[in-house]
């Protein structure tokens, strides 16, 4: 499973560059043609991660209920994120995945409550949910990288 870690930290490297390559404003910009931001974008990741890993293996999540509820899917941004929420989602991708790796190590999860993914995908067990995440967030690292040619 080393790898399968090893390609969600390349994506989060790259979440993080642009989080650290972005204004304020340009992370809440939706561009034309759009109907979420970067910020938003970043933020769906965690949550997501979050609720496939973790709420699916009947564990609690690192991340508050409200964090989840505020970027889960079919979510939309409500408005603007300040400083201190960017500042929250950049601390929470490096976080959150080195504790889902030391967990995964740990072999914390145990159980898993098959969920079928809006993709039809099925998720069986943690190996797939791993899996299943790094191709999720891969979405929306290319949401990003389009979005960011508009900010």
């Amino acid at each position: 499973m080393n790898s399968v870690f090893e390609v969600q930290k390349t994506i989060r490297e790259i979440l993080l560059k642009v989080l650290d390559h972005h204004s304020l404003e340009q992370l809440n910009k939706i561009p034309d043609g759009f109907s979420n931001n970067l910020i938003w974008n970043i933020g769906h990741c965690i949550s997501s991660q979050q609720v496939l890993i973790y709420k699916l293996s009947g564990l609690p999540t690192m991340v508050s209920d409200e964090l989840i509820a505020k970027y889960r899917k079919g979510t939309k941004p409500e408005g603007d994120v300040s400083q201190a929420e960017v500042d929250e989602i950049r601390a929470l991708l490096s976080t959150t995945l080195q504790q889902t790796e030391k967990d995964f190590d740990n072999k914390v999860f145990v159980d898993y409550n098959e969920y079928t993914t809006s993709l039809g995908f099925t998720l069986k067990n943690i190996d797939g949910a791993l899996s299943f995440n790094n191709y999720h967030e891969g979405i929306h690292t290319g949401i990003v990288m389009s979005i960011r040619k508009f900010v």
